[in-house]
């Protein structure tokens, strides 16, 4: 593993680019926002919402904006109604795992400090527990049901409402570094960065899962381009900072997860704060590729300017391998496992080229960030 000469990201987080220098893409790409022109991007966000606004119908909303609830929710509504003078319909995706005192507030409030109206879907359960288990023994993905709807959910309410301008918030290719890193204010790629590309269908249809039981996961390329939809993501036209989300919307009313749960994972109380379950998704970076969360959180304050390169590494070596055990439980309880049969499973994503095991049967990295 080589890692980035000014964050802590490892060259195996997939996609990620290095250069002559042996600095990542992403902390080139936050070095650029300080050389960006912010105004005249504003300025090309405003005529984009300029053809928009009011055109469906006096009293119709004029765009759809992509929601969980959390901090960037709070900031992506905030910029697109009351700075932009937009009509936005909330559209959001339930994971329906265990959801945190803090989630349930925050969704809540997004309605309420803004005055929005949100469309939930509430995934086919049935489903969600057989594709979270095949995506978890075949290809270490268990919430690739969820994490696929997240995207295609949007994009197929803008084609029922006629509503073609839909917001996500950001780029993560090139925000963070991966397939898809090229700056480009248009998000209808996205679905190809990784998170939930494409599975053949046919490899998840089962006993309990059905053709019409994945009938939204479907990316709908030929009404895309036929209606003209225009998803765009908004951290092209405004300069997107997870920290100073998270400072600017808890003066909106949101809630971190200080004062309900000491995630054992991670230093931050404030990302992916919705549920409990979820949370070993992103931990499964960690067998596979040799990161998780405190990478990409250390990584990110280290270009915030937050933290020393120093401090971040001190943090990695304290956090990316523990895996919480609430959120372990609560995955366990939905899909069916024992903690045993869970354990045996993830074992299997060990990657033995950046792995060894030590004389206690644990997992360590064969070259940390700190050796």
């Amino acid at each position: 593993m080589r890692f980035c000469k000014k964050c802590v990201m490892p060259d195996t987080r997939p996609g990620i680019y290095f250069d002559d220098a042996g600095v990542c893409q992403a902390c080139r790409a936050e070095e650029k926002k300080d050389h960006t022109d912010w105004v005249q991007r504003w300025n090309e966000l405003e005529r984009l919402c300029d053809k928009h606004r009011g055109k469906y119908g006096k009293h119709s909303y004029d765009c759809i904006i992509a929601v969980s609830g959390g901090k960037d929710s709070h900031v992506q509504i905030y910029t697109v109604k009351e700075k932009l003078g937009m009509n936005p319909l909330l559209v959001s995706v339930e994971d329906n795992f265990t959801t945190t005192a803090t989630g349930a507030h925050n969704l809540k409030n997004i309605s309420e400090a803004f005055g929005c109206n949100i469309i939930s879907i509430k995934p086919n359960i049935r489903a969600q527990k057989s594709l979270m288990r095949t995506c978890f023994e075949k290809w270490g993905k268990p919430t690739w049901f969820i994490d696929r709807l997240i995207y295609t959910y949007p994009i197929i309410m803008g084609l029922k409402f006629r509503l073609p301008l839909i917001f996500y918030g950001e780029n993560v290719g090139y925000e963070y570094g991966g397939h898809e890193r090229v700056e480009t204010p248009s998000a209808k790629a996205q679905i190809n960065n990784g998170v939930a590309s494409d599975i053949p269908f046919a490899e998840l249809i089962g006993p309990q899962v059905t053709e019409e039981d994945l009938c939204l996961c479907r990316n709908p390329e030929a009404e895309l381009a036929e209606f003209e939809l225009e998803p765009v993501y908004l951290s092209y036209y405004i300069r997107w900072n997870s920290y100073e989300n998270y400072i600017s919307a808890k003066r909106m009313g949101f809630m971190d997860l200080r004062h309900e749960w000491d995630r054992e994972h991670t230093f931050e109380c404030f990302d992916q704060v919705d549920s409990m379950a979820y949370l070993v998704h992103p931990w499964l970076k960690y067998p596979k590729f040799g990161h998780a969360t405190a990478t990409d959180y250390a990584s990110k304050f280290i270009r915030y300017g937050l933290i020393s390169r120093e401090e971040g590494v001190k943090l990695v070596r304290e956090y990316d391998h523990k895996l919480d055990q609430r959120a372990v439980q609560d995955f366990c309880s939905f899909a069916g496992y024992t903690l045993r049969e869970f354990y045996e499973i993830v074992d299997r994503y060990y990657n033995p080229d950046l792995f060894t095991r030590n004389r206690y049967g644990e997992w360590v990295l064969k070259t940390p960030v700190w050796a």
